[in-house]
């Protein structure tokens, strides 16, 4: 399949960026509350894919952000969700912890997706595009060239550089890993404005968006931590067809394993994130 990059024009004011819903519906609706506190439009509202994902309410959850009318890249999920495929995509490996945990909490957020859901899956772009102020701005899911791709802070520049130049941008968006980082590099830099769906592995139940307002080189981005109703997320997973292990980790702010994480971040376990 072709690259299908939707090009969103010049955005003004503050844009939103957020990735990872995981079917966590109670977590987009306190998004949903802060961006409209915060005046922000639906249009400057921007997803980085796996609106789907570990929690209990798939269906509501797509319902609710097609009904918000943000935007959104497809994640590793959507795609293998709208293709039919019969794994999330996740690119873990095989026999892992996370690749059994998939062999539940996918089939049962295909079971539960009406075709009014998976027919919004098709009209969702590969990436997006943007400028805000003087400055080019890519959205990708893990990278410009896999959406699978595992990209951290800790992942070498030069990963990240290519990405910047295949796409000619000043700014990548980027999501898949779990974690809410920036990195720069002269004037390019580097976004995960992290995932609303689960915690970032910091020991607080609390998770991670971020918000973009134009100024100088590089973009002005602050990273912001979102509170919500987990204790209801935590109680609807505990449905008997999902992991409990993932269900703990929405209270416990603690991953269940670290298997997808480089030796650096894997050190960073139960600390306070500072951005």
């Amino acid at each position: 399949m072709d690259k299908k990059t939707t090009d969103i024009g010049e955005l003004t004011g503050k844009v939103l960026l957020f990735g990872g819903v995981y079917s966590n519906l109670q977590a987009l609706e306190a998004l949903i509350a802060v961006a409209e506190s915060e005046d922000i439009t639906p249009e400057n509202c921007i997803c980085t894919g796996d609106i789907i994902g570990y929690c209990a309410q798939p269906e509501e959850t797509i319902q609710t952000f097609k009904n918000w009318n943000a935007r959104s890249i497809v994640g590793n999920v959507e795609i293998q969700l709208r293709d039919d495929e019969d794994d999330c995509g996740c690119d873990f490996r095989e026999g892992s912890r996370c690749d059994s945990f998939s062999q539940q909490w996918y089939p049962y957020a295909k079971s539960k997706l009406s075709k009014d859901s998976l027919d919004f899956l098709e009209t969702i772009p590969d990436h997006i595009k943007f400028t805000i102020g003087n400055q080019k701005v890519t959205v990708v899911h893990g990278s410009y060239f896999n959406v699978s791709e595992f990209i951290f802070k800790s992942t070498p520049w030069n990963i990240k550089s290519k990405n910047l130049e295949a796409t000619e941008s000043d700014a990548i968006v980027a999501g898949h890993c779990g974690l809410p980082f920036l990195d720069e590099d002269s004037d390019k830099i580097w976004i995960n404005p992290g995932v609303i769906g689960m915690p970032a592995n910091d020991g607080k139940p609390n998770v991670w968006y971020a918000i973009l307002e134009a100024s100088e080189k590089p973009i002005e981005v602050n990273f912001r931590k979102l509170d919500y109703n987990y204790q209801l997320t935590n109680q609807l997973m505990l449905n008997g067809l999902l992991p409990e292990s993932y269900a703990k980790t929405i209270v416990s702010g603690i991953w269940d394993n670290m298997e997808i994480l480089p030796e650096v971040e894997k050190q960073l376990q139960g600390k306070q994130i500072l951005l």
